[in-house]
């Protein structure tokens, strides 16, 4: 059994990300795939790490809606009821008159 990840890059290179995860005899293969799935997650943050360093620094040399003061998006965001749904079923439909 073995994880596998790819991410292909905003350049189009390509990273593969592999973890075996040998199951002994004698091992739950539920404590290897858990273990197997936390190197992979450490792998992703070595990968992504140097990533998330550069957008976090890019943001504060230049945030730019924090200075802009233009809440008006915000406000618009707020008021739009257009787009909520209703999770408690159907939506109510009215009956078509007899003609």
């Amino acid at each position: 059994m073995e994880l596998l990840g790819e991410y292909v890059g905003l350049d189009g290179q390509q990273q593969r990300l592999r973890v075996p995860c040998e199951v002994p005899a004698d091992a739950d293969p539920y404590e290897t795939l858990l273990s197997g799935v936390a190197q992979m997650r450490d792998l992703v943050t070595e990968l992504f790490g140097p990533l998330v360093q550069q957008e976090a620094q890019d943001r504060v040399a230049a945030p730019e809606e924090a200075l802009d003061g233009d809440d008006e998006d915000d406000v618009e965001d707020e008021n739009n009821t257009d787009n909520r749904t209703n999770s408690d079923g159907p939506s109510a439909k009215r009956p078509k008159p007899p003609s």
